[in-house]
């Protein structure tokens, strides 16, 4: 199919619509995680643990909050694309873990592990072209 062969021209608004789709995403899911305050952000960098890390959650679990809510931002604007890329990918390997060590299921990770891969893939990718960081 011709169309389905031409698409390839277009792979760097495929990759701004893949970084505006994730950060939304990410900005509406850390959003509350944010506002949730030292008990909620506690609790999320209680899964620190899951890596040997037990001291200050309260920190672990603001910086997770943030990692997500603006790291969403910052992909959306392809600004310190990898860095933040690497960041949350860090981010959703935590989540992941703690889901997996709860017992969650396949169910409960599977999210975090998948978009912990798609950040992964995008630090090798980049931004693309229409970025801040290409300009």
């Amino acid at each position: 199919m011709a169309i389905l062969s031409n698409l390839s021209k277009y792979k760097d608004f495929g990759l701004l619509l893949m970084r505006a789709g994730m950060g939304v995403l990410f900005m509406f899911y850390g959003y509350p995680k944010l506002l949730g305050g030292p008990a909620m952000w506690t609790q999320i960098g209680g899964s620190m643990k899951n890596i040997g890390v037990e001291f200050y959650p309260v920190f672990w679990g603001l910086m997770a909050a943030i990692t997500e809510t603006f790291g969403g931002f910052l992909l959306i604007l392809g600004l310190a694309f990898r860095p933040v890329s690497l960041l949350l990918a860090f981010t959703m390997l935590i989540a992941a873990l703690y889901h997996y060590k709860a017992g969650d299921g396949f169910q409960g990770y599977s999210h975090a592990l998948e978009a912990g891969i798609v950040f992964l893939a995008l630090i090798f990718i980049g931004p693309g072209k229409y970025s801040v960081d290409k300009k």
